[in-house]
């Protein structure tokens, strides 16, 4: 898998790297939100040249990574700024994000993205991210949660009550098989 990770921990980010990289994982580590952004915007670029080198200018897009590993709380930009720009550039790009704060990032990744994005939290081991990262499954179980959380959304006028978020979040840890918190 090809994956993209934004962590501002330089001990955190070289653990993320071994532990990924020993399963066969192509990882790019980046320190914040606003570095992920310009080599997320890159290699998407490089991925369309090569595309469109490859089958002569037919429109085969798809994301550069297949995941994208964010930090909720980094500087510059935080995780959450960093994924509403790669969803609008890509809005079927794969996030987790790592924060130790999953009710509050799950509340905001609702009323920002308008979508349910795949949690971890801080401290999690290694062995739950590699787990959580390979689970393909999980993503295709976010599409209904996806729906519910846009549904919510539009019915709570941007504020959803707290039955409805513990709704989310069980939904959440249903799909992700208790791995990420």
């Amino acid at each position: 898998m090809r994956i993209l990770v934004a962590e501002d921990g330089e001990d955190i980010k070289t653990i993320y790297y071994m532990s990924l990289v020993e399963r066969g994982h192509k990882i790019i580590l980046t320190s914040d939100g606003e570095e992920c952004l310009m080599v997320y915007r890159q290699k998407l670029q490089e991925q369309q040249q090569q595309q469109q080198q490859r089958y002569h200018d037919k429109d085969t897009s798809s994301s550069p990574f297949d995941v994208v590993i964010l930090d909720y709380k980094m500087p510059k930009k935080d995780g959450l700024q960093a994924a509403k720009e790669i969803l609008d550039i890509n809005p079927e790009q794969r996030i987790i994000f790592a924060s130790a704060y999953v009710k509050e990032t799950l509340v905001e990744s609702v009323k920002e993205l308008k979508r349910v994005v795949e949690l971890m939290q801080k401290p999690f081991s290694m062995s739950a991210l590699v787990d959580t990262v390979e689970n393909k499954e999980a993503y295709e179980g976010l599409k209904s949660l996806m729906t519910t959380a846009r549904d919510i959304v539009k019915d709570s006028d941007n504020n959803p009550s707290s039955d409805q978020i513990r709704e989310l979040f069980e939904g959440l840890r249903k799909v992700q098989k208790f791995k990420g918190f």
